[in-house]
């Protein structure tokens, strides 16, 4: 049996609670790709992270990285992915230097060099403490940790989340370095204008399932959105995916075949756009 090397692979993942349910997600993520996971509060994002991290216990399904199952090999993977959450929180008062110090001994590889580049490089001094921290900047020193310890895949849960528009432009643009340095990045975020600027690929949870598991370009482009200031044509209903209000009518969304059959004046919606449309689907046209 071939053995899937890919530094993240999911099949058929399944977590099942009273009242939501996760089940047959399945992807792979390719080297030196930034892979953005999308969906609305409670879609699944952050039940699918949490599964795959083993911070909840899947109810089915298997999780490798680079080919190593987490229950087998849990000190070998930890040391190759990094973990960064706009909601990580670090001792307040400690200093920054005393913080690394009890983190650097759980990582044999753990890279001093590299330490030093990336505080530099993010603008961190070691002398500060978390409460003195801009998030972005609490956002980055998470990012030097990870680093430091050489992990090659980062898995991001809502990292712009809370960040001005300059901190979020800049996180964007050292993702894309670190790309380019090979890391592969797992990004899941709502703020969708984000992953238009960084992400290769995109994988969409509705309702507890992986809706489309597509490259960036090629998922908006599935889709076409139209608009009209009075009712829209009976034929255009009906093939509607969702429909959202705006200030001088309505707004439409249609796979792109519906919307050339009928003749539409259409363009090519934005992630934001896809997920509000496909969200309201079952609401009255």
């Amino acid at each position: 049996m071939k053995t899937n090397n890919a530094p993240l692979s999911v099949r058929d993942l399944k977590k099942i609670y009273p009242s939501f349910r996760l089940e047959g997600v399945s992807f792979d993520l390719a080297p030196g790709t930034v892979t953005g996971l999308i969906g609305r509060n409670g879609a699944g994002k952050t039940t699918t992270l949490n599964a795959i991290l083993s911070f909840v216990r899947p109810d089915g399904g298997e999780v490798t990285f680079f080919g190593l199952r987490m229950e087998e090999a849990a000190t070998a993977i930890k040391e190759k992915i990094g973990f960064v959450s706009a909601g990580m929180t670090y001792y307040t008062r400690k200093k920054l230097r005393t913080i690394t110090s009890v983190t650097r001994p759980f990582y044999p590889d753990w890279d001093e060099r590299a330490y030093e580049k990336y505080m530099a490089r993010f603008g961190l001094e070691e002398d500060k403490t978390p409460a003195a921290l801009s998030n972005g900047m609490k956002i980055k020193y998470a990012l030097a940790l990870a680093l430091s310890h050489r992990a090659e895949l980062l898995i991001l849960d809502e990292p712009t989340s809370g960040l001005d528009p300059v901190s979020r432009e800049e996180l964007i643009e050292i993702l894309l370095a670190l790309r380019d340095e090979g890391k592969t990045i797992l990004f899941s975020t709502h703020i969708t204008a984000d992953l238009e600027k960084c992400a290769d690929r995109i994988l969409f949870i509705r309702k507890g399932r992986l809706s489309a598991d597509r490259p960036l370009d090629a998922f908006a482009d599935d889709y076409r959105l139209a608009e009209w200031e009075g009712d829209m044509p009976g034929d255009a209903a009906e093939k509607a995916l969702g429909v959202c209000r705006v200030r001088k009518g309505r707004t439409a969304l249609f796979d792109r075949a519906d919307a050339e059959a009928l003749g539409l004046s259409a363009r090519t919606p934005t992630l934001d756009e896809i997920m509000v449309h496909l969200d309201r689907e079952e609401d009255a046209l």
